[in-house]
């Protein structure tokens, strides 16, 4: 046991999807990150999951608990009897893609970029086998962990890993998602290359990002900020998207899912009272981010590895 992660059952899982040399891997990289080393928020963290079982008969503690690990980004979910309305209606993205991709029964997933889970437990309840998620921003492991304590999920894991910290996979997986996780990515070619290398030939990827409108080929980089976002770094077009998919080597490429982002969809509650796409938004033209680029346009494409 690293503290609130179940080691041994993570290296079980890991070994019965043929990842055996993960868990050795992992540990010391898990140990450290699953600590006060990594965030000093960590042990006021600890404390609330740990906690929550206790609460469980008492509603006002419990939303307490779970009020302490805000922000909630990703959602919405029920802990417990707490209605939990994140800033992001994630259902509804669900909603958008769960038909369309290939079932998830029994299959082995890779959740790149999971957020704190959400997805990954809609793809459990779609029937997938195992499901394993990676994200770097603890405090989204410590909510999964939180809601964990009453899904009993025993095939889902989130781990405080970026995708180039984790061993090769040796295309074990037979879905790899990633979801806003592109345009946070310095090299995207990189990214799908990564991505490619953890599916099974036939194995499907699910991806989403951020798009520019337009027709031609071509991918913008806003000088600072993107909706306010520091950290974006190229923001495609649709067909450029699918020429840097091509050219890495998937084939049966399809756009399943275009939309703009909405203040419904995008918004800030009180699980998550920052500022969130409103502020982003040009107030006198909501067309726009407040920097002048086209307010967020998302798009969801599939493709087949090779």
């Amino acid at each position: 046991m690293t503290d609130l992660l179940d080691t041994g059952a993570l290296a079980d899982c890991l070994a019965a999807i043929g990842l055996p040399d993960w868990p050795v891997a992992l540990q010391p990289l898990l140990k450290t990150r699953m600590s006060t080393a990594a965030h000093g928020d960590y042990g006021r963290w600890r404390d609330i999951v740990t906690a929550l079982p206790d609460a469980a008969s008492d509603q006002q503690k419990l939303r307490e608990l779970l009020l302490g690990l805000s922000p909630w980004r990703k959602g919405p979910f029920d802990v417990g009897g707490i209605k939990i309305d994140a800033e992001w209606r994630s259902d509804l993205k669900w909603a958008r893609l769960a038909k369309t991709i290939l079932p998830l029964t029994d299959r082995k997933v890779l959740d790149v970029g999971c957020g704190n889970g959400y997805y990954a437990l809609q793809m459990r309840k779609a029937g997938a086998g195992t499901v394993i998620g990676i994200d770097p921003t603890l405090i989204y492991v410590m909510q999964f962990l939180a809601v964990n304590t009453f899904e009993r999920d025993p095939f889902t894991f989130i781990l405080p890993l970026r995708l180039e910290e984790t061993p090769n996979a040796r295309k074990i997986f037979d879905t790899t998602f990633s979801m806003g996780v592109l345009y946070h990515q310095r090299s995207p070619i990189d990214h799908l290359q990564r991505l490619k290398q953890t599916l099974r030939p036939g194995g499907q990827m699910v991806l989403e990002t951020i798009f520019v409108p337009g027709e031609e080929s071509y991918a913008c980089t806003p000088k600072d900020r993107y909706a306010r976002m520091r950290n974006v770094w190229l923001l495609p077009t649709i067909a450029e998207l699918t020429t840097w998919m091509r050219r890495t080597g998937y084939r049966d490429i399809e756009i399943i899912d275009e939309s703009v982002t909405t203040t419904d969809e995008q918004r800030s509650t009180e699980w998550m009272p920052f500022e969130s796409l409103r502020e982003a938004l040009d107030p006198d033209d909501p067309s726009k981010t407040v920097e002048g680029w086209p307010a967020p346009r998302r798009v969801v494409v599939t493709a087949i590895s090779p």
